[in-house]
């Protein structure tokens, strides 16, 4: 399936976040939007499809779930990244943000510590505090141009755990902001110091499907039966198949003890999906490849675009992603301080990127930048930016 990813639709007054929200955020309305995790391309036809199917049956009342969603769901999983679920295993939640809240509820109390590794994506601040637990931070190492986990931080803080009380480790995996797919070492580490520590993993892999070429993205979960009976794993097609509007995910959970008390936990107070989303999950993770297949071939091009382009601008160092489609730019040599750098990009650049800080203090100096855009408005932007630059 070739589609034509260059081609620049207009979104503007459509009440799209992205592009109409501008004005609110931002406080002008003519940037280049590459802020929000969303994507400029329309959606694979077989999605287009399956909703109009649904929507010409005029009833729109409760539904159930099908067999053939659990059935693809189970064939998908498998397929792309060998790890044989069960359908009982599989709890619906309207986006994997809710499902994090509802995880943290579940295997945390009060005053718990919950670990994250900053820069790390910003809702998981709130979704931690607003559970009324503590935030311990396990920062990543940045060296040579690429983040590592610390590991050697992260076992002190979990000898120091009368302090801390942590009993949950919150993994991004792929990781946004920075792009790392972390390797199979890298997570038995991980995984090995929860289990020694009784910290539970809930693990966001909402961009579990958006790798290049290279690299191979590893369900925590899959890794051993142990980690599997000691975590929750968010999934969801909303970043692949760019469906973050339809509010649809799932949270799988082998651990039965575990996934009782989280629908207790969501009980009467987050619903299922709507039945548009569940048929766009279906015919998405059925049908959706041939269109996926192309966009990560577009992406990935976009990225080398980006990375090249970015050779010619001093000042600022692009981490190169491995997954995901959103690029962590190193503005420290800007010599800029966060407030200024913000104001550069969105008055002189006139550019909308997300401000580094909300991923953390560890984000100081840094921007994040979605690159899922046709070329023409990634060119024109990387544009805006090196003019803007050689003029400071």
């Amino acid at each position: 399936m070739k589609c034509d990813f260059d081609k620049v639709h207009s979104r503007k007054n459509t009440y799209s976040t992205k592009w109409d929200c501008m004005k609110d955020i931002f406080g002008r309305d003519d940037l280049i939007p590459m802020w929000i995790a969303d994507m400029d391309f329309p959606v694979a036809e077989p999605i287009r499809k399956a909703i109009k199917n649904r929507a010409d049956y005029p009833f729109y009342g409760y539904s159930r779930i099908k067999n053939s969603l659990m059935d693809v769901i189970i064939s998908r999983v498998l397929n792309k990244f060998q790890w044989k679920i069960e359908k009982e295993w599989i709890v619906f939640t309207p986006g994997v943000i809710s499902g994090v809240n509802i995880a943290i509820r579940t295997v945390t109390s009060p005053g718990d510590g919950i670990i994250i590794q900053q820069p790390v994506y910003h809702l998981f601040f709130p979704s931690i505090i607003n559970s009324n637990c503590k935030i311990v931070n396990n920062p990543l190492k940045l060296d040579n141009g690429k983040y590592e986990m610390d590991f050697k931080n992260l076992s002190q803080l979990t000898e120091e755990n009368e302090r801390y009380n942590s009993k949950a480790i919150l993994l991004c995996s792929p990781h946004n902001p920075i792009g790392r797919v972390w390797k199979r070492e890298e997570l038995l580490e991980l995984g090995k110091i929860a289990i020694e520590n009784n910290l539970f993993v809930i693990s966001d892999e909402i961009h579990s499907e958006i790798i290049y070429k290279g690299y191979k993205h590893h369900p925590f979960a899959s890794l051993s039966k142990e980690f599997e009976d000691n975590s929750i794993t968010c999934i969801s097609p909303s970043k692949t198949f760019n469906l973050a509007g339809l509010n649809v995910s799932s949270m799988i959970i082998p651990n039965k003890k575990i996934r009782e008390k989280f629908k207790h936990t969501m009980a009467g107070i987050v619903s299922q999906p709507n039945i548009f989303a569940l048929e766009s999950f279906e015919a998405g993770f059925k049908d959706g490849d041939p269109w996926l297949n192309y966009l990560l071939e577009y992406l990935e091009e976009n990225l080398d675009f980006m990375i090249n382009y970015f050779k010619d601008i001093k000042g600022i160092e692009p981490i190169r992603a491995e997954g995901t489609y959103l690029i962590w730019l190193d503005c420290r040599k800007l010599n800029l301080n966060q407030a200024d750098l913000k104001d550069f990009m969105i008055n002189d650049a006139k550019v909308g990127l997300e401000d580094g800080t909300i991923f953390g203090d560890d984000g100081e100096g840094f921007m994040r930048m979605n690159i899922a855009l046709p070329r023409p408005l990634l060119e024109e932007a990387l544009k805006r930016i090196k003019i803007s630059v050689n003029l400071l």
